[in-house]
């Protein structure tokens, strides 16, 4: 399923709501921007690797806890964190408050389904405390995603033999790394408006809103 601007992205486990701001489609794929946001004591499932994909991340506002590659520090509004393909992260909201995040992932098509799957899973109580998601479930969207997302626990080797003994069972037993379910026609939320200094700070934002001031 094609993504649309401002479809919701929601995980009631880890506390993030994300809405599309510039599909994958509108630059071939390649460049996905949304907006996150975080509740407080929220955080992404766990630390993990994009193997083919770069983030860069910019809060709009509150504070956001970032460890990449093993250093930890905190974001604040107006900082922007780019993290490149191949580097282990983890990030959490590190204020009291809501977290708001603009996110942009370069490509971005294959991410919004991982996403897709990520949070369904959470939404149908298929996940952990932490939002990852159950045995038999993660193999199968580990399997389906290795090119987008890699978990760092457990190691990757370990992570290799548990697929390949578990991948069968997995696959006779219903679980898919992709459900239909969670690629149906998505719910729809206004996208909100940012501070220009926010988006001066952001090449796909600024560039579009500079097209639209032309006459």
């Amino acid at each position: 399923m094609l993504a649309h601007v401002g479809e919701v992205l929601h995980n009631p486990v880890t506390g993030e709501h994300g809405i599309i701001r510039i599909p994958p489609e509108a630059s071939n794929g390649y460049l996905l921007v949304g907006d996150l946001y975080l509740q407080p004591g929220g955080a992404v499932a766990g630390e993990h690797v994009h193997p083919t994909m770069a983030e860069v991340f910019t809060v709009v506002r509150g504070r956001i806890g970032l460890r990449i590659n093993g250093r930890e520090f905190v974001a604040s509004a107006g900082q922007r964190t780019p993290i490149a393909a191949g580097q282990a992260h983890d990030w959490w909201n590190a204020s009291d408050s809501e977290a708001h995040v603009v996110v942009e992932v370069q490509p971005g098509d294959r991410f919004i389904t991982m996403i897709r799957q990520l949070f369904g899973l959470a939404r149908d109580g298929k996940t952990n405390a932490k939002g990852m998601p159950r045995l038999l479930d993660g193999v199968a969207l580990g399997r389906e995603f290795a090119d987008t997302i890699r978990f760092t626990s457990p190691p990757r080797p370990v992570q290799r033999v548990i697929f390949g003994l578990l991948g069968p069972l997995a696959r006779v037993t219903g679980h898919r790394g992709t459900s239909a379910e969670y690629n149906s026609a998505p719910t729809l939320a206004d996208v909100e408006p940012l501070p220009p200094e926010i988006v001066a700070l952001i090449p796909a934002l600024a560039a579009a809103q500079a097209e639209d001031r032309q006459p």
